[in-house]
């Protein structure tokens, strides 16, 4: 995979990361602050961050349970630990950190 097919993919899953999270009616507010970083703040006032990092070709999320690293494999994003899925994961990790239940589609 090259720089720009990575930046593509990693660009569409942030989009469809944001546009899940404002749809799903949960207490986050969440913006893209730039290139390539999505932040979602909680009512608490504490953030999750999904960003892409090009050079290592991975989409990271930073959340209050640590740091996960997703990577392009069969067609979606896998934790590069877990192998669980990015929207899985991070519907598990937004519902902790926020107190909600929160599923992401």
């Amino acid at each position: 995979m090259d720089d720009s097919e990575f930046i593509s993919l990693a660009d569409k899953a942030l989009d469809r990361i944001e546009q899940a999270i404002e749809t799903s009616g949960a207490d986050v507010d969440c913006s893209m602050t730039g290139d390539g970083v999505l932040e979602v703040e909680c009512a608490d006032g504490s953030k999750i961050i999904v960003n892409r990092h090009l050079a290592a070709r991975e989409i990271w999320v930073a959340a209050r349970a640590g740091g996960f690293h997703f990577r392009w494999s069969d067609e979606e994003w896998r934790d590069t630990r877990s192998g669980q899925e990015l929207l899985t994961s991070l519907s598990a990790l937004l519902s902790a950190q926020s107190g909600g239940t929160l599923t992401l589609s």
